[in-house]
């Protein structure tokens, strides 16, 4: 699952869609974990650019549960792993 392959990368995680975006664009990141309940705008973006880089994307079903997997008390749209 998922959320569990973040909360276990934890040291090694970028939460937001800026953050994420400015990684994928460094190549540093692995993959992207998108959460499917997040405004497509905000989501869009980054799967655009995660395609154009070749870059592997799983979605979650929820921003609460993935921000708690990062150990945030907020939700969080996009993560990404990094190398």
């Amino acid at each position: 699952m998922s959320y569990e392959k973040v909360a276990q990368a934890k040291p090694n995680i970028v939460i937001g869609t800026k953050q994420t975006m400015k990684a994928m664009k460094h190549g540093k990141v692995q993959e992207v974990i998108i959460a499917e309940d997040a405004e497509q705008q905000v989501t869009t973006r980054v799967l655009r650019l995660a395609e154009e880089l070749t870059t592997p994307v799983t979605q979650v079903d929820s921003m609460n549960k993935l921000g708690r997997a990062c150990g945030i008390d907020v939700g969080a749209a996009v993560v990404a792993i990094k190398q």
